[in-house]
């Protein structure tokens, strides 16, 4: 016999799925981008959509189509090409937007991938965040930070839509445009960040330091002159020569625990920050050298 509590069980967790869906779906809109082939796009601001950059064909006159069922017309106000990210600016402003999840995403974690493909409204697909990886090339030349795989269905027109947890929240940006014949999910935190630098200058600003590092614990000593909890920093096992590294004095052995004034404790961080106002800037970064507590400043150069 079943045990009632099973069912029980079954249909809360259908329950929060649902409810989940209905509450991203308020943020997540149609973008008519190309023609006979819509798309999806996130709310991530009131009057700025995120979606991906290979759905759009024109830049002006964008029609999107609300949750309500209302159209608004949008503009681009940037594209990333490498990162297949878009940004459109809308003649008006959303009443609602969608969240950023406040835990990153983990490996075998409940998904959902909905999109908003069609006038009929939203639509959704299960799965567990399968893998988590990066760095990884793109075919449009770029070089994506990190990137989410998972076993749900991407189907027709969810590019631009979200990846989302069982709350309703984002995890992430679904594209198709990254990689041939794969679909992956761009991490908000990464979206966001390259979100904002297309909305301020049209545009994304990638640095190149030229190091070569791996995480490595930092021993207790050198933890506690840090004044912060930080267990683990970048070690350096690579230094390009010419490189901006090089010139600004980092070394071969150095462990980087500290960024332009923030800690860095992995290698996705660091390409993470190599991005926007810092390329071409004097940036402080902090090192542990033989045990001690170092700040060197380093001009980051501009990756080709």
């Amino acid at each position: 016999m079943s045990n009632p509590n099973d069912n029980n069980t079954l249909t809360a967790l259908s329950d929060a799925m649902a409810d989940a869906v209905e509450t991203a779906g308020k943020g997540t809109v149609l973008v008519n981008g190309r023609r006979r082939f819509p798309a999806s796009g996130i709310a991530y601001a009131p009057d700025l959509i995120l979606t991906a950059n290979h759905v759009l064909e024109r830049e002006e006159d964008i029609p999107v189509l609300l949750p309500d069922g209302s159209q608004i017309s949008a503009t681009l106000a940037g594209r990333d090409p490498g990162s297949d990210l878009a940004v459109l600016k809308l003649a008006g402003t959303l009443p609602t937007v969608a969240q950023a999840a406040s835990q990153q995403a983990k490996i075998g974690q409940l998904v959902l991938a909905i999109g908003r493909p069609t006038p009929e409204g939203i639509q959704a697909s299960l799965g567990v965040v399968s893998a988590i990886g990066g760095p990884v090339h793109t075919r449009r030349g770029g070089l994506l930070e990190r990137h989410l795989r998972t076993d749900a269905i991407p189907y027709p027109g969810f590019s631009g839509g979200p990846l989302i947890d069982t709350d309703g929240q984002v995890l992430g940006m679904n594209t198709s445009g990254l990689t041939h014949g794969a679909s992956l999910s761009i991490p908000v935190s990464l979206a966001w960040q390259i979100a904002e630098s297309l909305a301020r200058h049209g545009s994304v600003k990638r640095g190149f330091l030229g190091v070569r590092s791996q995480p490595v614990d930092i021993p207790n000593p050198q933890q506690e002159s840090l004044d912060r909890p930080q267990e683990t920093g970048l070690l350096l096992v690579g230094v390009e020569k010419s490189s901006p590294a090089e010139a600004g004095g980092l070394m071969v052995g150095d462990i980087i625990v500290g960024f332009a004034g923030a800690p860095l404790s992995e290698p996705d961080e660091l390409l993470t920050r190599l991005t926007g106002e810092v390329v071409g800037r004097p940036t402080p970064v902090e090192v542990l050298r033989g045990g001690q507590l170092q700040e060197i400043t380093v001009t980051i150069g501009k990756r080709k």
